[in-house]
């Protein structure tokens, strides 16, 4: 059989060639070098790392990881309290308990809020407010939940307290009023900071402060009243709970505040305005010191410092009654017959009229040359009317005479002498400044021009005329002072808590205002003294165990038609003349000047007038 030959190839197709250890080798050292070259970079870079984090801004970084140690903590300080002038506690501060929570240190937030509503009576509004504060509130920061807990709630909270990260029940102080809505216009109340405040407050003078002087006193005197904030160094741990205290700087208690307010005083002047919505000031005209300063009707202040529910003050601000107005600051009304005595004196010092000018009065005043009658309150008339007589009797015509001999511009410039139409400077915030007119002013109003029976007007205390009782009794004090005059003030004295330190404020003087012959003041002071003894005003002055010099007024709130009369008995309530009266007392040494405003009370006499006769009474006879 013929014999197979099998060829065998050398290297078959797709076969490994045979291995090359020098080419190899070069491999091996090219990927060390590069390998090598990767690491020393590394290496280099981790060098240049640690050095510019342990050389170059070794500081910085300490600082950083101190700072995670070591937390500074603000501590509030005590905010001072107000007394009155006797040292009756108006408002102060009792300590209470507090829900916080440090949103850093809560996992869920949401849910921590979920929960503890069902521990504690937790309100829309106190779940939004806190998430306000969160939004502008460092993290590490415990932001108030609620304040003031019930022991029902502590206990509740506090059985499950530990299932709460973050959560903590601290103690606080939170401001109290005793007297509730005595003289809470005057004294004001302080409520938690909110969004407008905290754009103008310095963050770091409130650190650790929730709450606000928000009226009154409180709040022209926060500054005094707040006191300065102190801190804590803290070491804590991972968890950030506290480990040891390291360092603390004391925070500085606000300072105490004694009002020259006699609450006593204060009381009575309520008591005797309740049933009408108006305001009493009374001022020491010898120094200028607020004795009484009421307002009605009053509120509570209570409820505000730590947030009033909402259906409560929408009762509060929609009432028609307006409680939360501070009428004796704010409250702007036109003087009626009050503005009398300084009309006279303003035509006795520019000599337009003297004591013995006469006028007629028929009960009615025409303008020369014009059919618009001008009617006086006693449409008989009053005859033959000097100055004395058409003080005590208030004799419209007479004045009528006296304003347009006087004309708008001199009689504009010497009310404003008495800071009428002007604000006092006493010190409280939102004083309003009232009117004065005159004929710049209504043409820059209006662009119209002034007219003479518009003269007639302002001249027995309507028109464009409007006032504050604060300025009516700031000017009767300068009328019973005759013509000296002082800036009205609330804070008689200010005490250091550390030393208990009392500074007394001195009185605050004005420019003087000044006549040519002191015989007007006489002239004037005699008329209102008249007044009480057997004019407008007979009804207090029958009594009366000491000089009254006063002034009765009646102010209308609408315009009555030509050949309209006024009908007390057919008008609305709201539609009545508001009643005013304005006296200083005792008239030969005046020790209290007094303005009275009982809105729609009819007549000054039988209204306003006894209302001030019981505060009289009260701080001269010490009823």
């Amino acid at each position: 059989m013929p014999s197979v030959l099998t060829s065998i190839p050398l290297a078959a197709k797709g076969t490994t060639r045979l291995k090359d250890p020098v080419a190899e080798q070069r491999l091996f050292f090219r990927r060390a070098l590069v390998a090598l070259v990767l690491v020393l970079g590394a290496l280099l870079a981790l060098v240049g790392r640690l050095a510019y984090l342990q050389v170059l801004n070794h500081e910085h970084f300490a600082t950083l990881s101190e700072s995670n140690r070591v937390k500074l903590q603000p501590l509030s300080p005590t905010r001072g309290r107000i007394f009155d002038r006797n040292g009756v506690l108006l408002a102060d501060n009792l300590s209470s308990r507090q829900v916080q929570i440090t949103p850093e240190e809560v996992p869920d937030l949401d849910a921590t809020l979920t929960q503890l509503q069902d521990r504690l009576t937790l309100s829309e509004e106190d779940i939004a407010r806190f998430r306000r504060l969160v939004k502008r509130s460092p993290p590490n920061q415990g932001i108030p939940l609620k304040f003031n807990l019930s022991d029902e709630e502590i206990a509740r909270l506090a059985v499950d307290l530990y299932r709460f990260p973050g959560v903590e029940i601290s103690a606080d102080l939170s401001r109290y009023y005793p007297l509730g809505s005595q003289a809470a216009h005057a004294i004001g109340y302080v409520g938690r900071i909110d969004e407008a405040e905290l754009q103008r407050i310095d963050p770091a003078q409130y650190a650790g402060i929730s709450h606000i002087g928000k009226t009154g006193v409180e709040r022209s005197y926060e500054d005094l009243l707040r006191g300065q904030t102190g801190y804590q160094q803290v070491e804590t741990n991972a968890q950030g709970r506290m480990l040891r205290l390291l360092e603390q700087q004391a925070p500085i208690p606000g300072k105490n505040l004694y009002l020259s307010i006699d609450i006593r005083l204060q009381a009575v002047a309520e008591q005797a305005l309740e049933g009408h919505n108006g305001a009493l000031v009374a001022i020491d005209p010898r120094n200028g010191e607020v004795l009484a300063l009421a307002s009605m009707p009053v509120y509570d202040l209570n409820p505000f410092v730590n947030g009033i529910d909402q259906a409560s003050y929408k009762a509060l601000s929609s009432s028609p009654d307006r409680p939360l107005f501070n009428r004796a600051l704010r409250g702007i009304y036109p003087p009626g017959s009050t503005i009398k005595p300084f009309t006279a004196l303003a035509g006795l010092a520019t000599r337009a009229i003297n004591p013995r000018t006469v006028f007629n009065c028929s009960g009615a005043y025409y303008l020369p040359g014009q059919s618009h009658v001008f009617r006086c309150w006693n449409h008989r008339g009053h005859g033959a009317v000097s100055l004395d007589r058409g003080i005590t009797q208030s004799c419209d015509v007479y004045f009528y005479n006296v304003a347009l001999r006087l004309g708008i511009d001199r009689l504009h410039d010497y009310l404003t002498r008495f800071s009428l139409g002007e604000r006092t400077g006493i010190d409280l915030v939102g004083e309003n400044p009232g009117l004065v007119p005159s004929e710049e002013w209504k043409r820059a109003k209006y662009n119209q021009p002034w007219y003479a029976g518009e003269t007639l007007n302002v001249g027995i205390g309507q028109g464009y005329l409007q006032i504050t009782p604060l300025q009516l009794a700031s000017a009767t004090a300068t009328l019973a002072q005759r013509g000296r005059r002082l800036q009205p003030r609330l804070v008689r004295a200010i005490q250091e808590q550390s030393t208990g330190l009392i500074q007394e404020q001195a009185p605050r003087p004005l420019a003087p205002l000044q006549v040519d012959d002191p015989r007007h003041w006489d002239a004037v002071i005699a008329g209102m003294i008249h007044v009480v003894k057997s004019g407008t005003a007979a009804r207090i002055g029958a009594d009366a165990a000491y000089t009254i010099a006063g002034k009765t007024g009646t102010a209308q709130v609408f315009s009555l038609d030509r050949g309209e009369k006024y009908n007390a008995r057919r008008l609305a309530k709201n539609l009545q003349d508001h009643a005013l009266f304005i006296a200083f007392a005792p008239a030969e040494n005046p020790q209290i000047a007094v303005a009275v405003i009982a809105e729609h009370g009819g007549h000054g006499g039988s209204a306003a007038a006894p209302i001030a006769k019981q505060v009289m009474d009260a701080y001269l006879l010490k009823r």
